[in-house]
């Protein structure tokens, strides 16, 4: 599948060369983001933690030669991250403050955006692109961020818990957003079986997704969590007001706009929720953790917009966004 991971998780042979071989493809790599090895391989090693793969063994999940690879790869993309996100300054550790920080942060801009475009402009097989490609993060949304609840005490906690549980669909598993999604993918034709468009999705999608699980897996990073989501939940309700207007002009049904419908109101409270009682109370109560609340966000922010770019590149070109080799 990729060169650092070519030999199969099924076996000892060739494991305790992981680690030099990944030296290696990072010493040779460009862009962190853009390199398709480096962010594919990422997404196996994470996905082991996930819901695994066929016929690979699950002692993967812990084996200590995959996760010194991951770290190495860990260690660079934190580094590529830090150099690139403008994070926030002189910003009181304070509930209110972090929250008006964030609103701030992700207030909506006039420029491009892909939510406009394929309310405006997306033919019919961009938008399949659309759906391809957010299929690798929201056929299990809501996961990655699900790791910091046992790391989280009081509000913050129970704020997590109240936006997980409605991302989960309350209890009612047809109601479960990832449900909602697969359920857009059928009624676009597509395939909505988990993972199955893996390897035609571009690094800097994989790379939005690796992050929400390098926050997520590190007890360390669970400031960067709440930031991150706090700052997905915010920027959530008008594109998704404005995707459903783009399947609706392509004569989609109430059933496959439905994901996109659900999301302009639950998100609206979600992003309430995620900055006040979420990001704000965790740096009330942790206020060494301001900057990692921040930088998870600014993160998010710097993420997607790295994507958006690609797409709308591609797009305006009239070309795919997919990868085709």
């Amino acid at each position: 599948m990729t060169e650092v991971l070519s030999t199969p998780l099924d076996g000892a042979a060739g494991a305790g060369e992981l680690a030099p071989l990944t030296r290696r493809v990072l010493a040779h790599s460009v862009d962190l983001l853009s390199d398709e090895d480096v962010q594919l391989t990422l997404y196996v090693m994470y996905e082991l933690f996930y819901r695994g793969f066929e016929g690979v063994d699950d002692d993967w999940e812990w084996a200590p030669e995959v996760l010194g690879a991951r770290r190495l790869i860990e260690s660079a993309l934190e580094q590529h991250l830090s150099e690139r996100v403008d994070v926030p300054e002189e910003i009181a550790p304070e509930r209110g403050a972090v929250a008006e920080a964030l609103f701030a942060l992700t207030a909506p801009s006039p420029g491009p955006s892909v939510a406009r475009y394929v309310a405006k402009r997306a033919s019919l097989e961009q938008l399949r692109e659309l759906l391809v490609q957010r299929s690798v993060y929201q056929l299990k949304e809501a996961d990655p961020h699900t790791w910091a609840i046992p790391r989280l005490v009081g509000r913050p906690k129970s704020a997590l818990v109240e936006i997980q549980a409605d991302e989960y669909g309350g209890g009612d598993p047809e109601r479960m957003h990832c449900e909602l999604f697969a359920r857009t993918m059928r009624g676009a034709a597509l395939d909505a079986e988990y993972g199955a468009y893996i390897e035609q999705v571009p690094a800097v999608t994989l790379a939005g997704v690796n992050v929400m699980s390098l926050f997520g897996l590190h007890r360390r990073w669970r400031g960067a969590t709440a930031g991150h989501l706090a700052a997905f939940e915010m920027t959530s309700s008008l594109p998704n007001r404005l995707y459903g207007d783009g399947f609706r002009r392509h004569g989609f049904d109430q059933g496959t706009t439905e994901y996109f419908d659900e999301h302009v109101e639950a998100d609206a409270v979600h992003e309430q929720i995620a900055g006040r009682d979420l990001a704000g109370a965790l740096v009330q109560q942790e206020p060494e953790l301001l900057h990692d609340v921040l930088f998870g966000a600014a993160t998010c922010l710097y993420l997607d917009e790295v994507v958006g770019e690609h797409l709308l590149t591609a797009w305006e070109a009239g070309v795919s966004s997919l990868r085709t080799a």
